[in-house]
Parts: C-alpha cells; structure tokens; sequence
C-alpha cells in the first residue's frame, strides 16, 4: 500500500467507495484528502484500495 501513498485512490467498503489522494495507511486506518476534505476510514471496514484510473468515471455499483 505505500506504493499508493501521494496517489488518487479509490477505497471500498461495504456500499461506499472513496475517491481521494491516499495520504497515509496505518495499522488502524487509511488517511485520504478528497474533494470535500479530509476522510479517515477504519481498516477493519476496507474491502479494497486500489489506484484510481486517469479519467475513469466515479465507480458505480451495479
């Protein structure tokens, strides 16, 4: 996950996923700096982190 840190990411969780700039990933939570502020998310709730494609629409679940 360090390798994604400084990048725009995409976070999932259980019906939400998050779109921002990965700040920091700890033990305990994943940081992100998205377009309406800053956004902690608890790990034990993260069912993925993945970069988010260069002008990839929003994600949308199916």
């Amino acid at each position: 996950m360090k390798d994604l840190t400084g990048r725009m990411v995409e976070v999932g969780t259980a019906g939400i996923v998050y779109e921002g700039k990965l700040v920091e990933a700890g033990e305990s939570e994943v940081l992100l700096e998205s377009e309406t502020g800053w956004v902690s998310i608890p790990m034990d709730r993260i069912v993925f982190i993945r970069e988010k494609e260069e002008n990839a629409p929003p994600f949308l679940f199916p």
